[in-house]
């Protein structure tokens, strides 16, 4: 297998699914829904500008009874609570897409930054007090034992926070992360704002730094098994610290991640990148100095993210937790796959870019791949979503003829307000999530968890939430990719092999 080129084994892949691959996508048309959705996850009170007219303000009080201000942010995904480790990270990969892709947004930047801003402005609120980051705001058991809108919930809106008594690298260093990413963004639409978020960045990341633990450890009852942090809180710290010294460009963050490379374990996991595991994605950053001629010190940063990026090229990877399906789809075992699908994908574009501006490639073995492979394999994963499979159908919603109906969520699958005023219980939302009807709310550009396997299959159904529930962490990644693309359609395999 190893004396087969990369070029030969990735457009194999991309044949399997050629019989359903569709015409040319309105990639900007995808990226305009997929900020719909974000306004559709909106908690607080809802801007005059709000296009999802089905929601209304919601969780008006959060932090009142912890004599805090909390109000704002977004939901995760189908349910009511604020889990601030999943919206720092989507946070963190919106403002990413924007810094290395914003020519690309064109007119859609402005909103994009919108939407940034409406998560950072939460993350500014919840580490308004030194030494302390405010995390969750919600029960997520009693949450979860009820189907209602957020404009009715009823439920515990519990206050939870990370101190020095309670540790929280984790948590902390990837709020450090979105407000030094948010940094970037704001530097010119915004400087004043800009430097406000770097500010508290600094303290922030100082705080995770100062008092090391794992935020599951402090808080386990109430973040677990919902978002426990599995891979420990060190990747976070490089994670914090190299963003910090992207918005900076102080030398301490630079000395920070070369002194603690190793103790902190750049090199491990490389294969993940999601809200809990940020390895391949401190990787491929840091990597862009070396690729971009500024910084050979990290040289041992970009040999990881080759050996990475050699793990997701199909019939390359011998990596057991890296599959593909038969039409196409990346595959890793777990729930709500279509989360790495997007995640990962972007790490393949961005170190695409980089490549390409350092006019190198990727080496695998006795081969190697070009930036173009790398783009046009995140390019069949994007296409995929909107409808290149075995189902054709698109997995985001309101994209296409064909999408998910009943989605994993509470907002759209309950009547809105406006055509049903009276309060919907706890438990009398129970028969609208039983129901095989349709959801009555579109929730727009919702990207669903999508197949869990590598048969291609998705249900469509409501109960099965590992496939059908939407999630910020799934869109956010995927804004970047879409802006690009809607700036370059055309990559084909024909331009591989003419690449190679």
């Amino acid at each position: 297998m190893a004396a087969v080129s990369v070029t030969v084994l990735v457009m194999l892949v991309l044949a399997a699914a050629a019989a359903s691959v569709s015409g040319q996508h309105d990639y900007g048309d995808a990226l305009h829904k997929s900020l719909l959705f974000f306004e559709g996850q909106r908690s607080g009170r809802l801007p005059p500008d709000q296009r999802l007219r089905w929601r209304r303000d919601s969780a008006m009080n959060d932090g009142a009874a912890a004599g805090v201000d909390l109000t704002g942010g977004y939901y995760d995904a189908g349910d009511n609570v604020k889990f601030g480790f999943p919206m720092a990270f989507t946070a963190t990969l919106m403002s990413w897409g924007l810094i290395d892709f914003g020519r690309s947004f064109g007119a859609h930047a402005s909103e994009t930054r919108k939407a940034v801003r409406w998560a950072t402005d939460y993350l500014m609120k919840a580490t308004a007090t030194p030494n302390t980051v405010y995390v969750q705001v919600g029960d997520a058991f009693r949450d979860h034992s009820c189907w209602e809108r957020p404009e009715d919930m009823d439920t515990p809106r519990t206050v939870y926070k990370v101190d020095p008594a309670h540790p929280g690298s984790d948590v902390a260093a990837e709020t450090a992360a979105a407000l030094a990413a948010g940094s970037i963004v704001f530097r010119e639409a915004d400087p004043a704002y800009s430097k406000r978020l770097l500010d508290r960045a600094i303290e922030v990341f100082e705080f995770a730094d100062k008092y090391r633990g794992p935020y599951s450890s402090s808080l386990h009852a109430a973040v677990c098994p919902c978002y426990c942090d599995y891979s420990g809180y060190q990747d976070e710290l490089l994670w914090g610290a190299a963003w910090l010294h992207k918005a900076s460009r102080r030398r301490e963050y630079r000395d920070y991640i070369k002194r603690n490379e190793v103790v902190l374990g750049a090199s491990e996991a490389i294969n993940e990148f999601g809200w809990d595991n940020k390895h391949a994605g401190i990787n491929v950053l840091i990597s862009k100095e070396v690729l971009m001629g500024k910084d050979e010190y990290f040289q041992s940063f970009r040999v990881n993210a080759d050996n990475f990026i050699c793990t997701l090229l199909p019939g390359i990877s011998n990596h057991p937790q890296i599959q593909y399906s038969p039409g196409g789809l990346l595959f890793k075992v777990g729930n709500s796959n279509m989360q790495h699908v997007t995640s990962l994908s972007f790490l393949l574009l961005a170190y695409s870019n980089y490549l390409s501006h350092a006019n190198a490639r990727v080496p695998c073995g006795t081969s190697s791949a070009s930036p173009v492979q790398l783009r046009r394999v995140a390019k069949r994963q994007v296409d995929y979503i909107l409808g290149d499979n075995p189902l054709r159908m698109s997995y985001m919603v309101g994209y296409g003829e064909r999408y998910p109906r009943r989605i994993h969520h509470r907002a759209s699958s309950l009547p809105s307000v406006s055509a049903h005023p009276a309060r919907i219980g706890c438990k009398a939302g129970a028969a609208y999530y039983a129901t095989p009807a349709p959801n009555p709310n579109l929730l727009v550009g919702a990207v669903v968890g999508g197949p869990t396997n590598t048969s291609d299959a998705f249900p469509d159904a409501r109960a099965v939430f590992q496939q059908s529930e939407p999630t910020t962490y799934i869109n956010a990644p995927l804004l970047g990719l879409l802006a690009y693309f809607s700036g370059h359609p055309n990559l084909s395999a024909q331009s591989i092999a003419a690449d190679d």
